[in-house]
């Protein structure tokens, strides 16, 4: 499972690190790598074997709306393969769409991690801090034991 959150930089070719934390878990999970996609303004990171169980969902749905968010999710996919030093190659598109440039927060999320440019987590982390604060959010958090 991924936990835990990181600041890092994404190096001038577009590599970033992968926490000493993850790497057992994407290891077990697959290949020695994750499948990256677009979602929330962020990128999605995925072990082999998760990612396959997401594709079988999302295939079994028909409705229009799902098609479109196949067409985004799964379209925007990309294989990114662990070299020696534990990184992996963000490929421009993805980059681009979740504004990464240089400082990077990556968050670990129990079945998959995202990566974000550190200016927009710390506007998303912000704007989460102020939706908890509401009673029936409250109240769900509660049900949990929490």
């Amino acid at each position: 499972m991924f936990r835990s959150s990181s600041f890092h930089t994404i190096d001038p070719k577009g590599r970033i690190i992968i926490p000493a934390r993850f790497r057992a878990v994407i290891a077990a999970g697959g290949k020695k790598g994750v499948m990256v996609s677009n979602m929330d303004g962020s990128l999605y990171a995925y072990t082999f074997n998760e990612w396959m169980r997401i594709e079988k969902k999302i295939l079994s749905a028909k409705s229009r709306h799902m098609r479109q968010f196949k067409r985004f999710f799964l379209g925007n996919a990309c294989e990114c393969i662990c070299d020696k030093q534990d990184r992996i190659l963000i490929p421009q598109t993805l980059r681009e769409y979740a504004d990464i440039t240089k400082e990077i927060v990556i968050v670990g999320v129990l079945d998959h991690f995202e990566i974000w440019a550190k200016e927009r987590w710390q506007k998303e982390n912000r704007k989460i801090e102020e939706s908890l604060d509401n009673d029936e959010v409250r109240e769900e958090i509660a049900s949990l034991g929490l």
